[in-house]
């Protein structure tokens, strides 16, 4: 008997929940003939058919062979499956919806790993912020959490996708607002040389929520890589600092050699020499005077910055050294970790070294400092040896 009624009920519930109607009819034969098994005159082997054009419902039994191949089948319709339809439909529609709902939203934020996605702030507390992404709901650790940021019900933010997880309750998606490519990905989006593929991105360090840099690199000659990024009077960049609080983005024209590459990641400061000595990785680079605190940058930030996006050691040197109390800044990287070393070099008054300073900070992949050691080394001149009466550790 044809039942069109309920298949065009289906065909409306499939076409409102964004469906497949013919994965919705599987579903449904299979919930029917687990009802149809419970009864005590049921077939011992059976089959539920659903025909997709007329929407009647057929029990057929099958008998089987020892190979599983069917040699009779009958129709095993009971007189009142109608009803037992009906109630399993009820039962199990809403449920069915709800699986293939779920899957369908994993399957599509499982490609979207490493994307970027707005969210409206839907809850704050002390593990994580929850957003809305739509069709689905966000967690922001506190760990991708920029350290001052302050997320308000109902704020727009944009986020990088970390992971998408597959719970009983659908996706668990996990976001970031610490990740550097947060920044890569607001950079594709506002610049379209970027998106077109004519500037790359060739590396990037950041410091969330106070400072990045990014090399870039052109394809094509005719195109400035850093004003293509910055935008006319700075229109580009300023909307992705705007997006990311004020944070602060440098950007560098990336070079294959390395000395230019390292002379353009300590901007803005003017550099004057850069040495380098390859198998230890190490770059000595000597700047003016006047140029040496913007070199090292605030609580050695510059440096730090320009020491990651390059992936050489920085040892930043003034050029004058025959000051009476001479001061080297020192920045390297070892893996995630941070050394910043400074070196004061105590003189007496006739030039004679009577004392050295080592202050060396040691720092994370995020910036937070993790051990401060101090050692203050006296040079005893009657001796010819250096005594070191002074170390210190501070943990922070």
């Amino acid at each position: 008997m044809a039942n069109f009624e309920f298949l065009e009920a289906l065909g409306q519930i499939a076409r409102d929940q964004n469906i497949d109607e013919g994965e919705l009819l599987i579903a449904l034969a299979n919930a029917l003939l687990a009802a149809y098994k419970r009864r005590p005159d049921s077939a011992e082997d059976a089959e539920v058919e659903i025909n997709p054009e007329t929407g009647e419902i057929k029990v057929w039994g099958l008998e089987l062979d020892l190979e599983g191949n069917v040699t009779r089948e009958w129709d095993a319709t009971p007189e009142d499956f109608g009803r037992i339809a009906a109630q399993t439909a009820k039962q199990v529609l809403m449920q069915l919806i709800r699986d293939i709902q779920r899957r369908q939203m994993y399957e599509e934020f499982a490609n979207r790993e490493g994307d970027i996605v707005s969210g409206t702030v839907q809850q704050n507390d002390n593990r994580y912020t929850l957003l809305d992404l739509g069709r689905v709901e966000a967690l922001l650790p506190q760990a991708e959490q920029i350290a001052f940021e302050r997320y308000e019900h109902g704020a727009r933010i944009k986020v990088y996708i970390v992971e998408v997880r597959k719970t009983n309750k659908g996706p668990q998606i996990v976001v970031s607002r610490t990740h550097p490519a947060l920044v890569a990905k607001l950079f594709e989006i506002e610049v379209p040389e970027i998106a077109n593929g004519i500037v790359e991105i060739k590396a990037l360090a950041r410091e969330p929520g106070h400072r990045s840099k990014i090399a870039v690199a052109s394809n094509d000659h005719m195109i400035d890589p850093v004003g293509a990024c910055v935008g006319a009077r700075g229109s580009r960049v300023r909307n992705i600092t705007n997006e990311l609080r004020s944070e602060r983005i440098d950007v560098v024209p990336y070079s294959d050699d390395p000395i230019e590459f390292i002379q353009a990641a300590l901007q803005p400061a003017r550099v004057r020499e850069v040495r380098l000595d390859e198998e230890e990785g190490i770059a000595t680079v000597i700047v003016h005077d006047q140029q040496l605190s913007l070199a090292i940058g605030k609580e050695g930030q510059n440096a730090r910055l320009a020491a990651r996006l390059t992936g050489w050691r920085i040892d930043i040197r003034s050029e004058n050294e025959g000051q009476e109390e001479e001061v080297v800044e020192e920045v390297w990287t070892d893996g995630d970790v941070v050394v910043d070393e400074t070196t004061v070099v105590l003189s007496d008054e006739d030039g004679a070294v009577t004392g050295v300073v080592v202050d060396e900070v040691v720092s994370d992949g995020d910036g937070d400092v993790e051990e401060i050691v101090v050692v203050e080394a006296v040079v005893r001149e009657e001796s010819g040896t250096d005594e070191v009466p002074v170390v210190a550790e501070d943990e922070a």
